[in-house]
């Protein structure tokens, strides 16, 4: 049986997987070596898609999608600060008798979305997944928009506090600064959000809130601009639920004064939405 290979590329861990008919048939989770410099990232992907690629069990591999972070075209990964690549070919990701397909991380999840989630009936979305960083894939009237050059959806990076708390893209009062995941972790001495959230201590409550506070205005700015029906949270810090949609659903109707909010939930293909992404990747490169 024919399927394709879809890889996830995250800061933290690589998702990955063989996707037959927008199904997931198998998927294997490992470690990015980041810490370990560009190459060893690099390395690591090319082994993963090799075994991925490998015949399994009747199933049959036609096409690699990798849905990688940063400025991406189908054919290279012109650009990406969490890795330090420039200019790297798709063919350095995947040594093996395959197509391969390059994709924006957050834009091929926000492609699986909208063919497979809570977004399949609305035109007008922003998909907003939450990990390691943030940034957003913006649906409008039904077609993904990358804007110029490509960079647009970098919603991270809005300032939600002037002079606020540093970013490592260089700005200050970034909303990543406040509510990525990672950084979550960091301002209370955690190595995950989830440990973050388990705690009831005063420092605990109040980097949640702030976060909380951080992606209201955000998508303050972002609904008084764009007018989106839904926005979707995916990413690991969707898995808090309603610890997290709720507040946020009431904060963002209190910064709107004038007009509704749009609605929030969380995706329903949750962190396999990066990898039904990129196997979309794969898929239409074969049509």
């Amino acid at each position: 049986m024919e399927c394709v290979v879809g890889i996830d590329v995250g800061g933290t861990t690589m998702k990955g997987g063989l996707v037959r008919d927008g199904a997931v048939v198998y998927a294997e989770r490992r470690p990015t070596p980041r810490a370990d410099g560009p190459a060893a990232v690099i390395a690591a992907i090319s082994a993963f898609v090799a075994d991925l690629a490998a015949p399994r069990g009747g199933l049959r591999p036609t096409a690699v999608g990798l849905a990688v972070p940063g400025l991406v075209t189908p054919t290279h990964a012109v650009f990406s600060a969490a890795f330090g690549w420039r200019d790297v070919p798709a063919a350095a990701f995947a040594d093996v008798p395959l197509p391969v397909v390059l994709g924006h991380d957050v834009r091929s999840a926000g492609e699986a979305e909208l063919a497979y989630g809570a977004a399949r009936a609305e035109p007008n979305v922003l998909f907003l997944p939450i990990g390691t960083g943030i940034a957003g894939a913006m649906a409008l009237d039904g077609t993904l928009y990358g804007g110029a050059a490509g960079w647009a959806g970098q919603i991270g990076h809005i300032p939600v506090h002037p002079d606020g708390l540093p970013c490592g893209c260089g700005q200050r009062g970034c909303l990543a600064a406040y509510a990525s995941a990672s950084s979550i972790a960091a301002r209370c001495g955690e190595t995950s959000a989830a440990a973050v959230l388990s705690r009831t201590d005063q420092v605990a409550r109040q980097v949640w809130d702030e976060a909380v506070e951080a992606l209201a205005l955000a998508l303050a700015t972002y609904t008084l601009l764009l007018d989106p029906a839904l926005v979707v949270i995916g990413g690991g810090l969707a898995q808090a639920g309603e610890a997290l949609v709720g507040p946020l659903r009431t904060r963002l109707a209190a910064c709107l004064a004038f007009r509704p909010a749009p609605r929030v939930e969380v995706s329903a293909l949750g962190t396999q939405a990066g990898l039904l992404g990129a196997a979309l990747l794969a898929t239409r490169s074969t049509a």
